[in-house]
């Protein structure tokens, strides 16, 4: 049987996948380019601005450029396993922030 925290851990790497990309599909929606780390390089403002962006959005940002790089630069498969890690730690702890804010918001402990 899975224990609590585990399934809890879980649902909070799924949900931070999902939001995730649901940040990164609304942006692209609106800009009409993909998300990318390229916003950091803008103005001194707009990169600020980025950041609470790119925090959340970067996991699918982190996959979706791993597995276009396997695709057409066939990249190393250890590269690929480590950029995967690297995206399911951040979308753990992304994932756990956001449920955390929406815990506050709506009132409940827990």
């Amino acid at each position: 049987m899975i224990s609590q925290s585990a399934l809890q851990s879980f649902y909070a790497l799924a949900f931070g996948f999902c939001f995730a990309g649901m940040l990164c599909s609304g942006y692209q929606v609106f800009a009409e380019r993909p998300a990318s780390f390229r916003l950091l390089n803008a103005t001194r403002l707009r990169a600020l601005t980025a950041i609470p962006f790119l925090a959340f959005a970067a996991p699918f940002i982190i996959l979706r450029n791993t597995v276009r790089g396997r695709q057409h630069e066939d990249r190393n498969i250890g590269f690929v396993m480590i950029a995967t890690i690297i995206a399911g730690l951040w979308s753990l702890f992304a994932g756990t922030a956001a449920i955390d804010v929406l815990r506050f918001a709506a009132g409940i402990s827990g």
